[in-house]
């Protein structure tokens, strides 16, 4: 799996984009909720008119995991008022690293994981943080093991079914306490 690159997306790869966003959401998630929040979700969060403004907005960054130049998995970060929450100009959100499941246990989260990494660094950010769902277990591992810890909870709403997601942070500087 050496040959993955990651490449920013551009607004002239909406379509792509939604296309990765509603699938990974769906291999994820479908199992556990209805069916109709599920379409529900995909059809409000990963909109034509919804992509097209986030890709627009210069606080708000996606990147494509490509292996032989197909997507296979994609990055979403957030800075300053475009947080969902927080919105601490010295902070950088990851809102969504998804992964197609058939690349799953192949360093992809990883590499996109990186890249977070280093545009936060390139920001100056002080810290990162992100909002996981308390029943993936996989995805709390993941941010575990990458040095997260867990400092709040909220609720995310999918359909009419309202979930506790567990907020988690990763300092990055400790040059200003």
């Amino acid at each position: 799996m050496d040959n993955i690159e990651i490449t920013r997306a551009e607004q002239k790869d909406m379509d792509e984009l939604q296309k990765i966003g509603r699938q990974t959401f769906q291999e994820t998630f479908s199992a556990s909720n209805s069916e109709e929040n599920m379409n529900k979700y995909l059809e409000e969060g990963f909109s034509t008119e919804k992509l097209t403004a986030e890709l627009n907005d210069e606080n708000v960054v996606f990147y494509f995991a490509k292996l032989d130049k197909k997507i296979i998995g994609y990055l979403k970060l957030n800075f300053g008022q475009s947080q969902t929450e927080l919105k601490d100009d010295k902070a950088l959100e990851i809102e969504r690293i998804y992964v197609l499941k058939k690349f799953h246990g192949k360093k992809v989260g990883q590499l996109l994981y990186e890249k977070a990494i280093q545009i936060a660094a390139q920001k100056n950010a002080d810290y990162v943080w992100l909002g996981v769902w308390e029943e993936n277990p996989r995805a709390i591992s993941f941010y575990k093991k990458n040095g997260f810890v867990e400092f709040d909870k909220h609720i995310f709403k999918l359909g009419t079914d309202e979930q506790t997601d567990i907020m988690m942070k990763l300092q990055l500087s400790s040059n200003h306490n």
